[in-house]
């Protein structure tokens, strides 16, 4: 299983438009294949920047298979009008996992 983080600077003003597209994209991720899991976090110190937390299958999942694809299009479009720069992604293996 592979943890994406992906963390996303909104515009400043664009906090609500940016979650109900979020909201709305949770359907997408919900039936792309190998996608186990989506969440999205907000930073209670900085509430322009949001972490999305999907749990993918693979790494190829992600990458390959649903990066690129209409589905991963649609998703932009719902978003990225608010993004104040480009996200910054990365992909993670559990280690330890204590309680």
């Amino acid at each position: 299983m592979i943890l994406e983080i992906a963390q996303i600077d909104v515009k400043a003003g664009m906090e609500a438009e940016f979650e109900a597209g979020i909201t709305r994209a949770a359907e997408i991720f919900r039936i792309a294949a190998g996608c186990r899991g989506f969440e999205v976090r907000r930073s209670v110190e900085k509430p322009q920047r949001y972490r999305l937390l999907i749990r993918w299958d693979t790494l190829e999942a992600h990458t390959r298979d649903f990066t690129g694809s209409q589905a991963w299009q649609d998703y932009r479009a719902l978003v990225s009008p608010c993004f104040e720069g480009t996200p910054s992604v990365e992909h993670t293996a559990l280690v330890l996992k204590a309680f």
